[in-house]
């Protein structure tokens, strides 16, 4: 069965599947970034194949630590544009590339800190040494 005839799913057994809480997809539904979701009988809330990839791809931004302010924008520019994946594009780049940035700062700053440790470290082992000779 491919993706796109894969049948709905209930909170649970989606939450289950990708190893988050069902507060989470409910929460994620509360400030609109998974869009209108069907309910079973008024109350159950069910998940079809673009609900998932919507999640998923929630988590994968997450994961690169994108907030959920900018998940938001992008959930906001996709649902005004019918869906439309290339209508996001654009401001997910923009989005990306500050966080390529934001990394590589940090990793410089790790750079010059492991630099400064390393530096100290060979400063008290040769004043200990040092010491040690004179003893």
């Amino acid at each position: 069965m491919s993706e796109s005839d894969s049948k709905p799913v209930q909170i649970g057994e989606l939450a289950k599947s990708l190893g988050i809480t069902t507060r989470t997809i409910r929460y994620y539904e509360e400030i609109g970034l998974m869009g209108k979701t069907e309910r079973l009988g008024g109350s159950t809330r069910i998940y079809n194949n673009d609900d998932v990839l919507r999640l998923k791809f929630i988590l994968k931004l997450k994961t690169m630590g994108i907030s959920l302010k900018e998940i938001q924008e992008l959930s906001d520019i996709f649902d005004i544009n019918e869906k439309n994946f290339s209508t996001i594009t654009p401001k997910l780049i923009e989005i990306l590339d500050k966080h390529i940035s934001i990394v590589d700062e940090k990793m410089a700053n790790m750079s010059s800190l492991r630099k400064d440790i390393v530096e100290y470290r060979i400063r008290i082992t040769d004043f200990l040494t040092s010491n040690n000779k004179l003893s």
